[in-house]
């Protein structure tokens, strides 16, 4: 997955990295839900909500290039040792959602293409994904290259038809069609994509040669990749009337063709998600084995996608930056400002019922349309908490 040697990993191989993670049928899927807001406020939502959301995902993954810590071992120096387990445990919850929502989708739209059965797709996929695993991700490099350049020429074609003048440009781009989302929830969608990715980007910025820009060029690629691949999903369904990514393909004139586009991706992209969950679940017990783990991940991933509708997922990336968001803010307060560390300790009760604070808030925010969203007033309250409750701290430890 990068080019990893003794000075470090590049500038370069961490911006590939992000750029392939960017580059995804989930990403444009999610893109068509704005739809409705109309192409003008849609493209502002989608702007404003990734700049909250990268924001998070920078400073996320500069503790870890600083710290030379991996994602959830960066969490030990807010929450401690069982609060690093705890957010383990939920990073592998969201892997395991993310793995079934990626078959669905991907079972979707290539039982649209090709119809035998939703679940037969379902059931390719996930066999697929277990067959990935088993080869291991060190021997997967050249496929996963070739499946990015596909979906990477699949974007720049649908990115043609949506842009031509033929496309976007006259379908009234500032009009609004059907129910929108307000723009604020818009704006919070945006963002809880770049926030799905913060429990894994310390992963890889660890290792950064030059942290610094390692990092930035890892945000500023994803960030824009990311932008690019949820307007090509609004644009796609503004067109089309269609949310479908199967269908839109198929208006677009690509058909038969994008099917294995859309499997081979599926596979690459949702085992990264599968095997992470492995990766993560070695942190709430060291005797789990990863490869183990990843495989019954894809296997719950498949049986859940087969057995369970999972159409809208906004639900969930909801729920992603309710818990994410917080965390993060936490982590930010105490490595930047109050520059405590706990990561020897068992746990940090005030660090924990800071979280609680935080997640509680942002569900409550949810009910009010703020134009910025939910992430970013619920960081500022997040972050303000743990910087006040750890100077009450160093002043009752005084007396």
């Amino acid at each position: 997955m990068s080019d990893m040697n003794n000075k470090g990993t590049s500038v370069r191989a961490n911006s590939l990295i992000w750029f392939g993670a960017a580059v995804s049928i989930a990403e444009i899927i999610t893109g068509t839900y704005f739809a409705p807001l109309g192409f003008t406020k849609a493209v502002l939502a989608i702007v404003l909500g990734h700049a909250i959301g990268g924001a998070l995902f920078f400073f996320a993954g500069y503790i870890g290039a600083l710290s030379k810590k991996s994602a959830m071992e960066c969490t030990r120096i807010s929450f401690g040792k069982i609060g690093a387990a705890f957010f383990a445990l939920l990073n592998v919850a969201q892997l395991a959602g993310w793995t079934g929502i990626m078959i669905y989708d991907g079972a979707l739209s290539a039982n649209e293409i090709f119809s035998c059965g939703k679940w037969i797709w379902c059931a390719v996929i996930g066999i697929l994904i277990v067959i990935w695993i088993l080869i291991g991700i060190t021997n997967l490099g050249k496929l996963n290259l070739a499946a990015m350049t596909l979906l990477f020429a699949l974007t720049v074609v649908l990115s043609k038809v949506i842009f031509s003048s033929k496309g976007i440009l006259n379908v009234n781009p500032s009009g609004e069609i059907g129910d929108a989302m307000s723009f604020g929830a818009a704006v919070e969608l945006a963002a809880a994509m770049p926030l799905s990715w913060l429990p894994l980007i310390s992963d890889y910025t660890k290792d950064a040669e030059k942290p610094f820009a390692a990092t930035l060029a890892s945000t500023l690629v994803y960030s824009i990749v990311s932008i690019w691949m949820y307007v090509i999903g609004t644009g796609a369904a503004i067109i089309t009337g269609e949310g479908d990514i199967a269908q839109i393909m198929i208006k677009a004139g690509l058909g038969i063709a994008a099917l294995c586009v859309i499997v081979l991706s599926t596979v690459t992209t949702t085992f990264l998600d599968a095997f992470s969950a492995g990766v993560s679940s070695e942190t709430i017990w060291n005797k789990f084995n990863s490869k183990l783990v990843g495989i019954f991940i894809a296997v719950l991933g498949m049986t859940g996608a087969i057995l369970f509708p999972m159409d809208d997922i906004t639900d969930f990336l909801y729920l992603i930056g309710s818990v994410f968001a917080p965390m993060i803010s936490v982590l930010l307060a105490d490595f930047f400002v109050n520059k405590k560390d706990f990561s020897e300790s068992k746990i940090n009760f005030s660090r924990i019922v800071i979280w609680v604070f935080g997640f509680v808030m942002y569900r409550i925010l949810m009910n009010y349309d703020i134009p910025v969203g939910n992430t970013l007033p619920d960081m500022v309250l997040t972050f303000a908490l743990c910087i006040a409750v750890s100077k009450i701290q160093a002043a009752v430890s005084k007396r």
